[in-house]
């Protein structure tokens, strides 16, 4: 028995799957995880080591050369690049992307030991190692908070306390604080009477570094029990440390005699934060793995509101992102495109079938769109909009399968056929070709999700869920579709007459008839559209992932290396002064030394940088953006001219960076700044659409050198750290204790009444202490002055070579891939020194190798189809034809992308796989249905007119309801172009698949043809 006739006579069964299907779907949307973005592991780790009073030179030989040598030996590793600024390095570490998430916790392992073995080669004076491997946790609901009137310790205060309880919110895993005001208890010696009474800085740093430590001070026996003794309690305000005494010769001195001692926030903090121009500090909150964002962030929402009662009026939170927000109206924006998707399939199909076929290929769908939303969520597949996608990318196949059950039912029940025997006649036609097209159509994105890079990571759901909504949409073709169609199709008498001899039918019959007579006009005009269509295809804009649909986009500011961080806050105000004015900007985030918490996977926060000015600015709406963006950049560019000025669009998917990079690799720092003045010479002679050209390495920045003067040292027993000990206590300040509060340990900082004056005039009035002496003596008497260096103070790495990166963005709205075109050769032909090498990064570098790795899976999916198609028919010939419609499928995917002027994006090549599925479906359909009718005993050409007349309204309606069913997703930047590739490339492959396919067919067999021919004269 047929499983289509079983599905009538067993009718209770089907009724539980489709119950199933339905009930489990409901349960599905209420429990299924729900993300913004499909999770992909960042297989990133960084390492931090401090080596003080190094330049960029020392560290990167002597620090990170020996940790990058250790690192290296691990095959684990992809490539590694370091950052090396004085006192600093930092060290990225990339895995290999054939390495999943489960399998990093054990390499995290790895790394580290592989680190403390480096450790033994670090200099003495280095610091050790912090291996940070949660650089890639997501920080999705990010708030702003401002505390105006408050003091800074109040502040911190107000951010424990909300830490302390947005921890405790069920499902919150993490939550991060940045930003929070920066203090230190300063201690200014009066340079004259240390010097007048001898006391070495290391007296009074001695004194201080005891002030507040935990010290153990040991336990008796009393009445045989041991008793601990609790120590002395240290200094815990900054008056007791300013009463604190000194030892000085046998003499004891107060510090408030030497000293003057303070409370206030550091000359240079790390970071500042402000919220529309206001000063703030951010709350990032992550939510558990795998579970539903939705439901999380409500949870942190009510629980903010509820402390929002009880901390101190004033006080604000400022949402800057919220994921759940945006998850939950992503999701219900799907069912809202998913509900005018089936009403436009039941409308179209009530049209041209009659309103009892629109209910039961709409019923059919429903449940089959249901029914993968319930298999999502006990596979623990996240809707998110990778997974969302799949189900619309994939409606257009999941329709067809039941168009064709529907359609062969009603045409043979019409006939008088009952039906089961209407079922089980059209099931053992079709439920075979259908099972292989279906498992083509599947294999067709096999490359895509089973890559096991990051952006296979990324698209793994879109793979998974259109696997699984397709053989779905099969079982239900061959078992609810048939059940449904007993119920609502009725059985004719059979005196109805030719169910294909409508005009339609017959104007298309006339058509193929002569197609079929002038078969080599018509093959060599689809080769000439095709080729047209192909170099027209050459012209489509290239593009990796498109822009996102979130009203957001950021200011990237740099200001020359070696600016203080106050000069980039300033002209960070500037423009927030400005952007004030506009009615267009809805909140203004400004972050300055270094980026945001990362609050979205796609978000990739920029390396802590003096320098660094950033701005996170949203809008009302996505068509706001261009304009404020011109606008903005025209008034950055010329206002801030002495930094580097440039907006950059927030973009969906894994990437990220400049989109022109050209890496310059090789031994000599000066040798490479060399070349990359010369690229920036060609780029800006190659392309006019080039803009903010700049190096990775930025500028050379200038520092003081004090010209040591040995012999008069050594007579004066006086030591290099002696002579930078000064410098620093009459500059900086040296931190030489702790201030405990709370939680909180304040750095004491020791320096010299001059440290706050501008300039370099006071250095040379500094004393420097002589130990062998035991006394202070003039710094100009031990050096020959101050000299002036430009030294590099941001060094990059790669591979433990030095590299120099010269980057480029382009305008808004311009193509990176076509300017990319237009510079290429000019810059591969700058003439480079032996031991030097030129690589691409950016954009190319970013899809190079995500084709690369999708090239790796594409044949074995290609294999599996060819072999599938093959398996099908048994023969050669029946798959050639077949197969040779699918590279004309690019035709109206050429015009539809050009007519519109979209890119082909990422998203657009998914499309085009969805597109060449179809295309395949309804080719194996249309030639099987030729081959059976050829079975009947009919004539060849006969067959080839009949069958294909019988799928003209099949291929048609799929068509149609699938074109139809995009236009809600043209709205959508993410898959626009995704929409018109299908829209577009459809159009034209039911023509192929209705003239091009019988076509071919009617050529591939010339012996049959010519048989025909004298059995018909």
């Amino acid at each position: 028995m047929s499983i289509a006739r079983a599905s009538i006579d067993r009718a209770l069964i089907t009724w539980i799957l489709m119950l199933g299907c339905l009930l489990g779907g409901i349960w599905g949307f209420a429990t299924i995880g729900r993300l913004e973005d499909p999770a992909f592991t960042i297989k990133n780790a960084i390492i931090i080591t401090q080596y003080p009073g190094a330049t960029a030179e020392q560290v990167a030989r002597e620090v990170s050369e020996p940790i990058e040598s250790e690192i290296q030996k691990m095959g684990e590793i992809d490539f590694i690049t370091s950052s090396n600024k004085p006192g600093v390095s930092r060290i990225s570490v990339n895995i290999e992307s054939t390495y999943d998430g489960s399998e990093l916790p054990a390499i995290w392992t790895k790394l580290r030991n592989r680190v403390e073995d480096a450790q033994r080669s670090l200099p003495p004076e280095a610091g050790t190692p912090i291996v940070n491997d949660n650089f890639g946790d997501v920080y999705g609901v990010f708030y702003a908070v401002t505390a105006p009137g408050f003091s800074d310790a109040e502040v911190h205060e107000i951010s424990d306390y909300l830490r302390r309880e947005l921890l405790a919110v069920d499902g919150v895993a993490d939550v991060a604080v940045a930003g929070l005001p920066e203090e230190a208890v300063y201690v200014d010696a009066r340079t004259s009477i240390i010097t007048n009474l001898g006391i070495a800085p290391d007296a009074i740093a001695a004194a201080l570094s005891t002030t507040d430590t935990r010290t153990e001070a040991g336990s008796v026996t009393l009445s045989g029990q041991d008793v601990r003794i609790q120590a002395p309690e240290g200094s815990d305000t900054v008056e007791e440390i300013a009463n604190l005494t000194i030892g000085v010769g046998g003499d004891v001195i107060d510090l408030l005699d030497l000293a003057e001692v303070s409370r206030s926030r550091v000359t240079e903090p790390s970071q500042i934060i402000r919220f529309q121009g206001e000063d703030a500090f951010t709350l990032g909150v992550a939510g558990k793995a795998d579970l539903n964002i939705v439901d999380v962030g409500k949870r942190v929402d009510v629980r903010l509101s509820e402390i929002l009662r009880d901390i101190p009026a004033g006080v604000e939170l400022h949402p800057i992102y919220q994921q759940h927000v945006v998850v939950d109206e992503a999701s219900n924006a799907f069912l809202l495109n998913l509900a005018m998707s089936v009403a436009i399939v039941v409308i179209v199909l009530a049209l041209f079938m009659g309103w009892r076929a629109a209910v039961v290929v709409g019923v059919t769908l429903l449940l089959t769109v249901v029914g993968t939303v319930f298999l999502m969520s006990v596979f623990s597949i996240e809707m998110e909009r990778i997974s969302l996608g799949a189900l619309i990318i994939a409606m257009g196949m999941l329709v067809d399968n039941a168009i064709v059950v529907a359609e062969g039912m009603q045409g043979d029940m019409s006939q008088g056929k009952t039906a089961r025997d209407a079922a089980e006649d059209v099931a053992s036609k079709t439920q075979i070709p259908l099972l292989g097209a279906t498992v083509i159509g599947i294999m067709a994105f096999a490359g895509i999700g089973l890559s096991p890079d990051a952006t296979g990571e990324f698209l793994f759901s879109l793979f998974a869920v259109i696997g699984i909504s397709l053989l779905l949409s099969w079982v239900l073709a061959i078992t609810a579709t048939p059940l449904l169609a007993h119920y609502f199709f009725k059985v004719g008498t059979g005196e109805a007459g030719d169910q294909y001899g409508g005009p339609l039918f017959k104007a298309y019959r006339g058509i193929l008839s002569l197609a079929l007579k002038l078969r080599y006009l018509v093959i060599l005009a689809l080769i000439g559209i095709t080729v047209v269509c192909y170099i027209g295809f050459g012209q489509v804009k290239q593009q990796f992932f498109p822009d996102s649909n979130t009203p957001l986009f950021y200011v990237h500011y740099k200001l020359p290396q070696g600016a203080s961080i106050h000069r980039a806050s300033e002209d960070m105000a500037v423009v927030e002064e400005w952007l004030k004015e506009r009615d267009d900007v809805v909140a203004t985030s400004t972050f300055i030394g270094g980026g945001a918490t990362r609050f979205m996977l796609t978000y990739a926060p920029e390396e802590s940088l003096a320098t660094y000015g950033h701005l996170i600015i949203r809008t009302e709406s996505l068509e706001q953006i261009p304009e404020l963006r011109a606008d903005l950049e025209e008034f950055g560019r010329n206002t801030l001219s002495a930094g580097e000025f440039r907006t950059e669009r927030l973009a969906f998917g894994p990437g990220g960076g400049a989109p022109i990079a050209a890496r310059f690799s090789g031994p000599d720092p000066v040798v490479l700044r060399r070349l990359a003045e010369e690229a920036e010479q060609v780029l800006i002679g190659a392309s006019d659409q080039l803009q903010d050209l700049r190096t990775d390495w930025r500028e050379r920045e200038f520092v003081i050198l004090p010209r040591f003067a040995d012999e008069r040292a050594k007579a004066a027993g006086v030591t290099r750290e002696d002579v930078a000990q000064s410098l620093q206590l009459g500059s900086e300040g040296i931190s030489v204790g702790l201030y405990r509060e709370g939680d909180r340990l304040i750095p004491i900082i020791l320096r010299t009444e001059t440290a706050t004056a501008e300039g370099i005039a006071h250095l040379a009035d500094l004393p420097v202490y002589s130990a062998a002496a035991q006394s202070y003596i003039p710094v100009t008497q031990v050096t020959d002055g101050f000299g002036w260096e430009a030294q590099n103070t941001l060094l990059m790495r790669r591979d433990r070579v030095e590299t120099i990166t010269v980057q480029a963005g382009v305008p808004a709205g311009v193509n990176a891939s076509a300017v990319f075109g237009e510079i290429r050769d000019v810059v591969e032909a700058i003439d480079l020194p032996e031991g030097y090498k030129l690589e691409w990064g950016g954009e190319y570098e970013n899809s190079t190798k995500a084709q690369a790795s999708l090239g790796k899976q594409l044949p074995l999916s290609l294999i599996i189809m060819v072999l599938i198609s093959v398996l099908l028919f048994g023969t050669i010939r029946q798959p050639v034809i077949i197969w040779l419609l699918v590279p004309m499928s690019v035709n109206g995917v050429a015009l539809g992308l050009l007519g519109t002027g979209l890119p082909f994006s990422f998203t657009a090549l998914l499309g085009l796989l969805s597109l060449s599925g179809m295309l395949i479906k309804n080719g194996i359909v249309l030639v099987e249905e030729i081959d059976l009718v050829r079975a009947e005993g009919v004539g060849f050409r006969q067959a080839i007119l009949d069958a294909s007349t019988s799928r003209l309204r099949p291929v048609v309606l799929a068509a149609a309801t699938t074109i139809l069913g995009m236009i809600p997703l043209l709205s959508d930047a993410f898959f626009a172009s995704m929409a018109v590739t299908i829209m577009g490339g459809l159009g034209f492959a039911s023509i192929l698949t209705l003239i091009a396919a019988p076509v071919f067919y009617y050529s591939f067999f010339p012996k049959e043809r010519r048989a025909d021919a004298k059995a018909t004269a």
